[in-house]
């Protein structure tokens, strides 16, 4: 039971303190996810606003913003427009293990780790082809079409990208791949953001998700790992081109 249940925003935002000045979004999301799951804020809790808690941690608004993005997508917390950002009911017991040595990563793990993300999601395209149901398959149209009609909006990209491949990672019923696979990604985020700057990446990405849809939705396993392979030779040469930038 935690120890303050109802413990009012202020009390929750006073208690981080600061972190360096100039901290990477990983250094911050690190210090949110350590608070959040000390076990001191009871899920459901709502959360401080972006700027009280920028102004606790002493960054701006921006770091913030994006620490809670990816803490959204590892499930540790639920953001609701219009509402709030919420401490959900429950966390992976492995996430805050795997996010203690992955948002430290350097350069030559950080390699390593969009290495076997490529192979984990190829594994998870092959899957998927026959495992996903009509319900998923209209769900993976539409993250496409939200690529498709996010034009020179990057950050509406980036979530149908992200939505996208989570949502073969879901369909292919493995829980261990999915919650492999979402860490991964979240882990890497910063990086793919980087990696699709220009609209010739952007429109190379989306013809290589197009050609995955396709392959997923004749339910020939092979092909959607060959139309996954590609798009992840391609991703991974974008990705490690940003680590060298």
């Amino acid at each position: 039971m935690p120890a303050f249940p109802d413990r009012p925003t202020d009390d929750i935002s006073s208690s981080l303190g600061p972190v360096a000045v100039g901290s990477a979004v990983s250094a911050v999301a690190k210090r949110l996810l350590d608070h959040f799951t000390s076990g001191e804020i009871a899920p459901g809790t709502r959360l401080p606003p972006e700027r009280q808690l920028a102004a606790s941690l002493g960054i701006g608004r921006s770091a913030v913003r994006e620490a809670l993005a990816a803490l959204e997508i590892l499930g540790v917390v639920d953001v609701r427009p219009g509402s709030g950002t919420y401490l959900r009911g429950s966390v992976s017991e492995l996430l805050p293990e795997t996010l203690s040595w992955g948002l430290m990563l350097g350069e030559p793990r950080t390699r390593e780790l969009i290495e076997v993300r490529g192979q984990l999601e190829v594994f998870a395209a092959g899957l998927a082809a026959t495992r996903m149901d009509d319900m998923a398959r209209n769900r993976l149209r539409n993250h496409l079409t939200a690529m498709s009609e996010a034009g020179a909006n990057r950050t509406k990209f980036i979530e149908a990208d992200l939505k996208f491949h989570l949502e073969l990672a879901s369909a292919t019923g493995n829980r261990v791949l999915s919650d492999l696979l979402q860490s991964i990604r979240s882990l890497l985020r910063i990086w793919v953001e980087r990696g699709i700057h220009e609209d010739v990446d952007a429109q190379r990405a989306f013809e290589e998700h197009e050609a995955v849809y396709e392959a997923i939705m004749s339910g020939d396993p092979a092909a959607a790992t060959t139309a996954m392979q590609h798009h992840m030779d391609t991703a991974t040469e974008r990705l490690n081109r940003t680590l060298t930038a």
